[in-house]
């Protein structure tokens, strides 16, 4: 019998492809799988009975899943905004700055290397009722007398959230934009200053469409992050007070291991990956358009 002889190419790979197989494709197969069963984790014989597209359409009709979508699609819009115009904001700073600029860009990275998890603790403490730091800090400083609910009132349980957001990844927008800030020419900056443009004219009409290609990179990259926000959210506040900060996977990981229904929960969930995926096909398509602006595509 001949003995099969494999390409180097793909033995050489095909560690790489197990481990794949194993992490990536089995689980995302099993999961979508399931949101076509009633899978509930404490009943395993659930997992083998198929009910179709019931549960994306249950999802379709779940006021609270609706609600939990509506407040992503607003963290996602508010979070982002902020982002972008803070970091923008200080890229254009730090870029002004002649001495210490590698220590800068040192500590604008500094937010970024905190777990989501540990931000989350670190601003569930800072905006505590009894003994946070914004409390304490307004109350002596005579500002406030009694201590503001930031993590009970559902109006400011979603700024405190927003906050955390903006303090941990503002700086994803800061790094990116300096780069853009880097690559810029200097002759347009130079003929601009001979023909007496104002500050203002040359950002708006040289800096600002040398940037956005760089701006939609993070815009992109920070909405896949937003989309699927979970860890901040889940320990400052645990989508409440009464479900008013509630996300969409805060809601689909209570779903799925609070109450056990892991079938309706990947099929909420796979409802959320198409919301990412659209938002990252619709900043890539802004991307493209800014590269062809300034004569990059290709």
């Amino acid at each position: 019998m001949p003995r099969i002889k494999l390409p180097t190419w793909f033995v050489l790979l095909l560690p790489a492809i197990i481990i794949l197989a194993a992490v990536v494709l089995i689980p995302l197969i099993l999961s979508l799988y399931s949101s076509f069963t009633p899978y509930r984790l404490t009943r395993p014989e659930t997992l083998y009975k198929w009910i179709g597209t019931y549960n994306y359409e249950k999802a379709a009709k779940d006021i609270n899943f609706w609600k939990a979508f509506g407040r992503t699609i607003l963290l996602l819009t508010v979070a982002l905004n902020l982002e972008m115009l803070l970091g923008l904001g200080l890229a254009l700073l730090v870029n002004k700055v002649t001495m210490g600029q590698r220590m800068l860009r040192t500590l604008m990275m500094f937010p970024m290397m905190f777990s989501p998890i540990l931000v989350g603790f670190q601003f569930k403490f800072i905006f505590n009722d009894n003994v946070g730091l914004v409390n304490n800090a307004l109350q002596s400083l005579g500002f406030s007398d009694v201590a503001i609910p930031w993590l009970v009132d559902g109006k400011l349980a979603f700024f405190s959230i927003v906050f955390a957001e903006m303090w941990t990844s503002t700086s994803v927008f800061a790094i990116l934009i300096l780069a853009g800030l880097y690559a810029i020419p200097r002759d347009p900056m130079e003929a601009a200053k001979v023909d007496g443009c104002t500050p203002w004219q040359t950002f708006r009409h040289i800096t600002l469409p040398f940037i956005m290609p760089f701006i939609y990179i993070a815009l992109a990259i920070r909405s896949l992050d937003v989309a699927r926000a979970y860890d901040i959210v889940q320990i400052m506040t645990n989508g409440g007070p009464a479900r008013r900060t509630e996300l969409l996977w805060t809601l689909i990981g209570r779903t799925g291991y609070v109450d056990a229904k892991m079938g309706y929960a990947n099929a909420m969930g796979y409802i959320s990956i198409f919301l990412a995926i659209f938002f990252t096909v619709y900043f890539f398509k802004k991307l493209n358009a800014a590269r062809t602006e300034l004569g990059m595509a290709g």
